[in-house]
């Protein structure tokens, strides 16, 4: 039997995971704490913070795979931190792109 791995478990791979993790867990508390009535937006369909989640979790997605598609996840800059450095993926770029698109979101659709 060969080896498979499945995923890389890189710092950005867990950053990810726990930032979702706590974003799922925020958004239950204000389920819970604060019920809320849909609203609606610029897409002139009711939505709930849970379908602003979902549309925000799609668009992320379509971001980055689009940033690998045309602008790669090569180095832009290097740490020095320990023996070798940790090396600055252009992911990173994406990613706050993401959060902008996030808060975009959140607050318009």
């Amino acid at each position: 039997m060969s080896h498979i791995a499945w995923m890389a478990w890189t710092w950005p791979t867990a950053i990810f995971f726990v930032a979702l993790a706590l974003t799922l867990l925020t958004m239950t508390y204000l389920a819970a704490a604060y019920p809320e009535a849909e609203r609606v937006g610029i897409l002139r369909i009711p939505t709930t913070r849970g379908d602003r989640l979902f549309i925000s979790l799609i668009a992320t997605a379509v971001i980055h795979l689009l940033w690998i598609g045309f602008v790669g996840a090569d180095t832009i800059a290097t740490v020095p931190a320990g023996g070798e450095g940790i090396e600055i993926s252009s992911l990173w770029l994406a990613t706050a792109i993401s959060f902008g698109v996030a808060v975009l979101i959140f607050r318009t659709v």
